[in-house]
């Protein structure tokens, strides 16, 4: 799978690599199915959330290369 970035949208990670969803249901984005959420950037979502872009983006690249 290719690096995600602060630019990567969240409905393309989530159907690369469905198993990331942990990690944005633990910082609060409970609605992925939601058009919203899947078409915001992993920097909007971090935003809204109050969420270190670069932490987060350090999991789910760790998630999605297992």
């Amino acid at each position: 799978m290719a690096q995600i970035t602060k630019d990567t949208i969240i409905g393309d990670i989530l159907d690369i690599a469905p198993e990331t969803a942990p990690i944005f249901m633990s910082i609060g984005m409970h609605c992925l199915g939601c058009p919203a959420s899947r078409g915001e950037t992993v920097e909007e979502a971090c935003m809204v959330h109050g969420v270190e872009v670069e932490q987060l983006l350090e999991q789910l690249n760790s998630q999605a290369s297992k």
